[in-house]
């Protein structure tokens, strides 16, 4: 069977959708995805073997004016080549990130009636998944809580897809340093760079036993690097980590974002983290993954614009006086986690291309 792959523009959309794709090619499927060349899909898709069909439609959320109206004007025409493609290309079933990029897809697929999964990876909905609540057969959720923004009965806790390596690492026992990993993604966050810079006399003065690994961007790297050799501070500061679950084993505590990708290999690898949710993220979503994590005791939230080396250093030593308490953390991070999150949006995809219904 053929199942249409939709969602991009980020990797938080394209990743797991990859991961659905590669379990429906184990039992023999054929997926492709549907994307746009400006967005990240454009490289990871093809990279990982799989065709992709091209759309052109931009974004509606924090653009501007020109850009957001330019947007509407495809959205209809985008929908007019989704229904014809469809028709050719007769997939199974639809699955979807949400995200701009499936909007024209989901309202094709459904006006061809074909049968669509959708999965949410954040505490609060997109508008594109809000909307395809009403019209797809499931929605897979990361999050207990997210249920009350879709219809009763349509709902299913999976989690997201998250490399097996995760869920694997052992438990790390304390050494006399504790072992910090900052990471603001790819691309670094400024936010996290400048706090960890303000943070690393404050740490050296204070004599307290850490080892820092630090990935900085590409772009903030050279200086950073050059201002930690000088700090004294043991560790590493890096432009990326390629082998980021191995980064996992050996971390204490990681200080990080909180977009979904983030929280779900948080919890699959079971660590305590200090959060600080990017603060222009389309309806406030991390803040809302945050919150869950640390309603949950497996987090702490620090505001973006109180992400201080102050504070990081302050945070730090807090979790760290208390004895037990960062392994508390990350048995409760471990309890969030949900393993076969892929295997499970598979198995339903292939229900509804043969035919079932929910």
């Amino acid at each position: 069977m053929r199942f249409l792959m939709a969602g991009g523009g980020t990797g938080g959309h394209v990743i797991p959708a990859l991961a659905v794709a590669r379990e429906l090619q184990r039992r023999g499927h054929e997926p492709f995805f549907v994307g746009t060349a400006a967005g990240i899909e454009a490289r990871l898709v093809p990279a990982a073997g799989f065709p992709i069909e091209w759309i052109r439609i931009g974004g509606l959320k924090r653009v501007g004016l020109r850009r957001r109206l330019r947007t509407l004007g495809q959205l209809p025409l985008g929908t007019l080549e989704m229904l014809g493609a469809l028709g050719r290309w007769r997939p199974a079933a639809v699955f979807s990130m949400g995200g701009y990029v499936a909007g024209p897809v989901v309202i094709a697929a459904a006006l061809r009636r074909i049968p669509m999964v959708l999965m949410e990876p954040n505490a609060a909905p997109g508008m594109t998944n809000r909307w395809m609540g009403r019209v797809v057969a499931r929605a897979l959720l990361s999050f207990a809580e997210t249920a009350r923004y879709f219809p009763k009965g349509k709902t299913e806790l999976t989690g997201l897809p998250v490399r097996d390596e995760f869920f694997a690492l052992p438990r790390k026992p304390r050494e006399r340093a504790l072992n910090v990993l900052i990471t603001g993604g790819s691309r670094g966050s400024r936010t996290l760079n400048q706090a960890a810079r303000q943070s690393w006399p404050l740490f050296r003065e204070a004599g307290f036993a850490i080892r820092l690994l630090h990935q900085t961007g590409r772009e903030a790297h050279a200086e950073l690097a050059r201002d930690f050799a000088a700090s004294g501070l043991d560790g590493e500061v890096v432009p990326f980590i390629d082998d980021m679950p191995a980064a996992f084993a050996t971390a204490d505590l990681v200080v990080c974002r909180s977009g979904a990708g983030a929280v779900a290999e948080l919890a699959a690898s079971g660590k305590p983290s200090i959060l600080a949710p990017f603060p222009f993220a389309a309806d406030q979503h991390q803040r809302r993954n945050a919150e869950v994590l640390v309603r949950e005791g497996a987090a702490r939230l620090v505001a973006d614009r109180e992400f201080t080396g102050r504070r990081l250093y302050d945070e730090v030593r807090s979790l760290d006086r208390e004895a037990g308490l960062l392994e508390r953390m990350g048995e409760a991070a471990r309890r969030l986690a949900h393993p076969h999150a892929a295997q499970r949006a598979a198995e339903l995809l292939e229900q509804l291309g043969s035919g079932a219904r929910f």
